[in-house]
């Protein structure tokens, strides 16, 4: 057991839970939830500032802005805690309660956008209060995780690594976009070291990252309103939209069998089944996928049924009596 001097020393990089007896498919579940800030948001957090401190962009008397929709909020509260920074996560309406108090026991600000841009939905407002912020201050200093170099090279040098060293004999590997900071980290790692294995990028329906059309969102994680700086599509070889309901089914799906993941995961995991029903006959096929955090900040949301009918109807809940069912019978 190791011991550390500071909370961003520990995360548990070696975990993969085997999918194939709840889906009767090769697909394995990298696990990053297992660290102090409860995300694979740590590893670009914990990059991105040290950037900056080396660059002499953060210093004694700084001020750190992000807006985030909830996993990198929480990262940097914490970094900013045990580094000694005051911190501002702007956010908006659909981080859910759990993520916010939790920046706030950190010692964080939270701002919360209500009201969308018109355009470019809350991501766009979102990233307008953060200007206005850095422009009224000079000691705020934003690290913007949406263009930021070292949100990606997290990923090359970590978690790439890690699946390839696990896996030699991948076929696909499967990663959600949001800033697509996982996503690139992890697509470069693998055509310059691996570049037989297939890369799938899952976005949610709603999402304008690889070109789709805009609408409502509710689940926090992935997809964008606007077209992420990091992205080079010529890492990717395809894109499977999710929709949202069937983020909701997979992770009820998934915590019936005993494991609590975040809304992320199930739109993963989703993506992932639906791109191998379709190219995958045989069954043959093996493909990584990515649990960027766990459950319990989702209780209010994903797992409350209220939430679910109100937010997507009855037939969102459809599966669940039946996995219940199966679940008393083992």
């Amino acid at each position: 057991m190791p011991v550390i001097s500071a909370p961003h020393e520990f995360d548990v990089s070696d975990l993969f839970v085997d999918l194939h007896p709840i889906f009767a498919r090769h697909l394995y579940l990298k696990v990053e939830g297992f660290n102090f800030a409860g995300s694979i948001k740590l590893k670009a957090a914990r990059e991105i500032v040290a950037q900056a401190e080396a660059a002499g962009v953060l210093g004694p008397g700084s001020t750190l802005v992000e807006s985030s929709s909830g996993n990198m909020g929480v990262a940097l509260s914490m970094l900013a805690a045990n580094r000694g920074y005051r911190f501002v996560c702007v956010t908006d309406s659909r981080c859910n309660a759990a993520t916010r108090r939790t920046m706030q026991a950190f010692g964080a600000e939270v701002h919360t956008i209500t009201e969308p841009h018109p355009v470019d939905g809350f991501l766009g407002a979102r990233i307008r209060y953060v200007q206005e912020m850095c422009a009224a201050d000079e000691k705020v200093v934003w690290l913007n995780q949406y263009e930021a170099p070292g949100n990606w090279m997290a990923h090359y040098s970590t978690t790439g690594p890690a699946i390839a060293s696990k896996f030699p004999e991948l076929d696909v590997l499967v990663i959600g976009a949001g800033t697509t900071g996982t996503l690139m980290g992890c697509a470069r790692y693998f055509q310059e070291h691996r570049p037989g294995v297939k890369i799938v990028a899952v976005d949610s329906v709603g999402s304008v990252t690889f070109g789709g059309a805009p609408s409502p969102r509710h689940i926090p994680g992935l997809g964008t309103s606007i077209r992420p700086g990091l992205l080079d599509e010529s890492y990717v070889d395809t894109v499977v939209h999710v929709e949202e309901p069937d983020t909701v089914r997979i992770c009820r799906q998934l915590a019936a069998n005993g494991y609590h993941f975040g809304g992320s995961t199930g739109t993963a995991v989703a993506g992932a089944l639906a791109w191998m029903q379709e190219n995958c006959a045989d069954r043959s096929t093996r493909a990584v996928t990515i649990a960027p955090d766990l459950g319990e900040r989702y209780l209010d949301t994903l797992y409350d049924d209220n939430w679910v009918r109100d937010t997507f109807g009855a037939t969102a809940l459809a599966g669940d009596e039946e996995r219940n069912e199966g679940r008393a019978a083992r």
